[in-house]
């Protein structure tokens, strides 16, 4: 029986969750000057958000949206910074109702996870399984199905006030990602399917959260339905090992009809089976059992990004310590690679000195 929960929304309207939110909000943006200017008066700006929330009279705000590589090209959408202290606020109560819900092997935007122990893990499978079914969903985010969503959140969340609020993000969302998606049928699906609203923008912190709640229903599937115990996921990428090819081919089979009810499809030509002494190619990296190589393409594109942030401090328009968030954050990365000659090569020339101002 499916644990709920009522009663949320005094903790997410607390003052003390609205604070906590503002500092886990601001990491890594004390520089910008949205976050310095909500500081300016922050008690007087957390105190407003706190009244909106409690009248329900809060409003999302738009969304700055750009492109960026990492690799692949993405749109990025950035919320306003009081928007992004909300969303903090929200996570702060959901995402403790979540954990324990969740499988061990889901890796992505939690907390003692992330991509080097998701590495660790499928290093682990190779070296015990001699073949591998590698997925990865086709426009995840844009295809997220709002009403799916909201069912999903709703068969734990009972609070009437708390879904309000979720509905108010979840909505602002909608349309961000439409020229990113591409309409796809499913069984059923009528002559308005292509109005269903659809898309949670990547950049926010709920959007993350989400992402695990809706593909969490994948991994029961997977664990409780298919008895697959050698199973992990990043974000829509995953992995399924096992002795056999057959078995393997027959998963992708379930896993392709499960999907499709999610309003979900695979990438079929990247979404294969093979055997792992060729390496698995995940999060980066090829993962071999005894060791990993780095990508070539990561490294000429981190290569790229680091001449134009040398460029950006030069000119003044980057701080020290977000140039230096950037390098060491890419260096914890590479190092869970065989990366010695790489990094000692990146890393050989001077920082360049900064240019006098006019």
């Amino acid at each position: 029986m499916v644990k709920q929960f009522d009663n949320l929304y005094p903790q997410i309207t607390d003052f003390a969750n609205l604070h906590l939110a503002w500092r886990k909000a601001k990491r890594g943006k004390r520089f910008r000057q949205a976050a310095a200017t909500f500081e300016v008066d922050l008690e007087d700006n957390l105190i407003r958000l706190q009244r909106q929330l409690t009248e329900q009279s809060w409003q999302p705000g738009g969304y700055r949206s750009f492109y960026i590589r990492d690799p692949k090209r993405r749109l990025v959408s950035a919320a306003p910074f009081a928007d992004r202290v909300v969303h903090h606020a929200l996570c702060n109560v959901l995402e403790p109702m979540y954990e324990p819900v969740f499988i061990g092997d889901s890796y992505a935007n939690r907390q003692g996870k992330g991509t080097h122990a998701a590495l660790d893990r499928a290093q682990k499978f190779i070296r015990s399984s001699p073949f591998v079914l590698q997925c990865d969903i086709r426009q995840y985010f844009p295809s997220i199905d709002h009403e799916m969503l909201e069912n999903i959140l709703t068969r734990k969340i009972i609070d009437r006030r708390a879904m309000w609020l979720i509905r108010q993000i979840i909505k602002s969302g909608e349309g961000v990602l439409r020229d990113e998606y591409e309409m796809v049928w499913f069984p059923g699906d009528g002559l308005f399917a292509p109005l269903r609203p659809s898309g949670l923008p990547i950049g926010n912190l709920t959007s993350q959260f989400w992402s695990n709640v809706y593909l969490n229903e994948l991994d029961q599937f997977v664990k409780r339905q298919l008895h697959c115990r050698a199973y992990l996921r990043y974000v829509d990428d995953f992995l399924l090992f096992a002795a056999s090819k057959k078995q393997l081919w027959h998963w992708k089979k379930e896993i392709t009809a499960f999907l499709g009810k999610l309003r979900l499809t695979l990438h079929d030509r990247s979404s294969t089976v093979y055997p792992v002494r060729n390496g698995v190619p995940f999060l980066g990296f090829r993962v071999f059992a005894e060791y990993r190589r780095l990508k070539r393409k990561n490294g000429v594109n981190f290569s790229r990004r680091l001449r134009r942030a040398y460029r950006a401090y030069a000119r003044g328009e980057l701080h020290f310590d977000e140039l230096s968030a950037k390098v060491l954050g890419w260096v914890a990365h590479a190092a869970h690679g065989d990366t010695w000659g790489l990094r000692t090569s990146l890393f050989r020339h001077p920082l360049p000195k900064k240019q006098p101002p006019r």
